[in-house]
């Protein structure tokens, strides 16, 4: 078994809400080992994302919220994986499908446990700064 990864890529873009839009820069995580990962908010542009990714099988997209400028590229991104699931916390379901065409393939539940390259990571359902946060 390879060693766990953790890699941080910034993509920037803007962030609309409420009538304003603001320019931001967003942290996407990716996590795994050498032969699969999980894409932890596929926000904004899939280039940096996908060549992050590189050969790897990405297993699922996980949302942390569903606010626009984290959920922007997912389209992108399954398009080049498309065996890979995306899941969102189903409070934030209307905030998806203000941006997102097609249905999320799973649902992120308080609790829930994701397995990836050696790796597990324990889903927190935070409400606040949306409602599925």
């Amino acid at each position: 078994m390879s060693a766990i990864r953790i890699e941080k890529v910034v993509t920037s873009g803007t962030f609309s809400l409420d009538g304003g839009t603001w320019e931001v820069d967003n942290n996407v995580w990716i996590v795994g080992d050498d032969n699969e990962c999980v894409v932890i908010d596929a926000a904004h542009d899939a280039a940096p994302i996908l060549a992050a990714i590189g050969d790897r099988k990405l297993a699922q997209i996980l949302c942390t919220h569903g606010h626009d400028d984290h959920i922007g590229a997912v389209a992108d991104v399954l398009a080049a994986h498309p065996d890979a699931t995306v899941s969102i916390h189903p409070d934030d379901r209307m905030l998806w499908d203000a941006v997102i065409d097609q249905p999320p393939t799973g649902e992120l539940a308080d609790g829930q446990q994701i397995i990836v390259g050696g790796a597990r990571l324990d889903v927190l359902h935070t409400p606040g700064h949306s409602p599925g946060a």
